[in-house]
């Protein structure tokens, strides 16, 4: 609706995690750090954790995206699994060919041929499992055993969780113990400073065509306190200031437009918001635009 009248080239602020918008910010620039490193150096498991929305499946996608030649990659987008899920899921990604009526000794044997194989082509093989709190605690167990298995120089898996704050949780239970041990690297995401948040405005703009300051110094301050730098509300706020302020034909964001996109996004909205919601604001400003 309004990439032409900011001369952009493609919405800067989509909700669809897309690396070519990737912004080397310090928390996540320390997160692939740590996961490349615990990676090349054979740990078991990795485990990446973050509130909703501070961008854990942008690096799970950069990881595997920048992975190197030698690695074997294996992505589970859904966690809902049970164990036998799990090594069918794990199998098939691994490229693994059978038939449908194999018991799970049999799938299991196959597994661990096909990791033995993959080790003796100099591959590594890396499980990443997006949204891991969801994981049952039986399929979280199977994990820990298919770690078991390795030859006497290394790790036949190795497995990386991003999940929200919900997985340190579970894994504090001493049912998960075993687990929890295993977790040698773990690294946790956290919102933007206000300079962040400036930085990152004016980046993803750029990427999309715009190399003006589309967005006051007060919308800023304002977006920065209304997301708590949360990339994702980040997103969905300068998405309606943007569509705000197109319809009043202006060409800067103010933290008018901010207030009014705070109040009509149901993560932000609370007490304060004694405001008019964007949709009615929009329809008025259509109307009053129709007039002219």
């Amino acid at each position: 609706m309004y990439a032409g009248f900011f001369q952009l080239t493609q919405v800067p602020f989509s909700l669809t995690p897309d690396t070519s918008f990737y912004l080397n910010l310090p928390q996540h620039e320390a997160a692939l750090t740590v996961l490349r490193t615990a990676l090349n150096s054979g740990e078991g498991f990795i485990k990446v954790t973050g509130e909703v929305g501070t961008g854990k499946t942008l690096l799970c996608r950069l990881l595997l995206k920048q992975a190197p030649s030698d690695w074997q990659l294996a992505y589970l987008p859904d966690p809902t699994l049970t164990p036998l899920e799990l090594r069918w899921a794990l199998a098939q990604e691994l490229g693994l060919k059978f038939s449908a009526n194999i018991d799970a000794p049999q799938l299991l044997h196959l597994l661990q041929r096909q990791l033995i194989l993959l080790a003796s082509q100099q591959k590594r093989v890396v499980l990443v499992i997006d949204e891991a709190q969801a994981l049952p605690d039986a399929t979280l167990e199977t994990l820990r055993l298919l770690t078991n298995l390795e030859t006497e120089q290394q790790k036949l898996l190795q497995v990386v969780l991003f999940g929200q704050p919900e997985l340190d949780q579970r894994l504090a239970a001493d049912s998960l113990r075993q687990l929890r041990q295993r977790i040698t690297f773990s690294q946790r995401l956290h919102g933007m400073t206000s300079w962040q948040v400036k930085h990152y405005i004016r980046h993803r703009l750029s990427v999309a065509g715009c190399e003006q300051a589309v967005f006051s110094e007060a919308a800023i301050r304002a977006l920065h306190f209304y997301s708590k730098g949360i990339p994702r509300l980040v997103n969905i706020l300068a998405h309606k200031c943007l569509m705000l302020a197109y319809g009043e034909g202006r060409q800067r964001v103010n933290w008018q437009h901010m207030r009014y996109a705070a109040a009509d996004t149901d993560a932000i909205a609370n007490s304060w918001h004694q405001l008019p919601l964007l949709g009615a604001a929009l329809l008025w400003l259509g109307a009053l635009r129709g007039r002219l």
